[in-house]
């Protein structure tokens, strides 16, 4: 999935994500394996977003001593979700990782030719979502909009630029 750097800039937390994992694991009595440990290096080594995939092209290979196998991705992925480190969506039918815990809460454009994901922040949007909640005796928990478009590149590259011979 191709991205942009965010724009988005990184909160302060009482704790880094290592540390938050580690809670989380020791509050359900689970270990903190060398695995998980290679999986959240890499995860949080650069803000992006990336599906299960892309994660694993970027792990080290079997027979390395770091190797993580493919179920112990997707079982990981899914207790980082759980412990509020990243936030989990569907882009075309895919899955896609974004960080959630230490950025603030954003949306996304989604680039329907390139398949990049812009990051923003509307406050009007929050609001928005408030008052409809409001009308509707709602209680947001979050939420989560994907904005499907084209990209200014990928639209300009769409237009073709008139040639000599379209002057005949």
């Amino acid at each position: 999935m191709e991205h942009e750097p965010t724009s988005l800039q990184r909160m302060k937390t009482a704790a880094s994500p290592e540390q938050r994992f580690h809670e989380y694991l020791q509050s359900r009595g689970m270990r903190s394996t060398r695995q998980r440990q290679v999986l959240l290096e890499q995860v949080f080594a650069e803000h992006d977003h990336f599906d299960a995939d892309q994660l694993i092209e970027k792990l080290p290979r079997r027979g390395s001593t770091d190797y993580v196998s493919r179920p112990t991705v997707y079982r990981t992925l899914g207790e980082f979700v759980d412990a509020g480190l990243l936030k989990k969506f569907e882009v075309d039918g895919r899955s896609v990782y974004d960080f959630d815990y230490g950025y603030p809460d954003h949306d996304h454009l989604h680039c329907q030719t390139c398949d990049r994901l812009i990051e923003f922040q509307a406050d009007g949007l929050e609001q928005v979502l408030r008052q409809v909640a409001e009308q509707h005796g709602f209680r947001i928990k979050s939420h989560t909009l994907i904005v499907d478009g084209i990209c200014e590149e990928c639209f300009k590259a769409r237009r073709r630029v008139p040639q000599r011979v379209d002057r005949i």
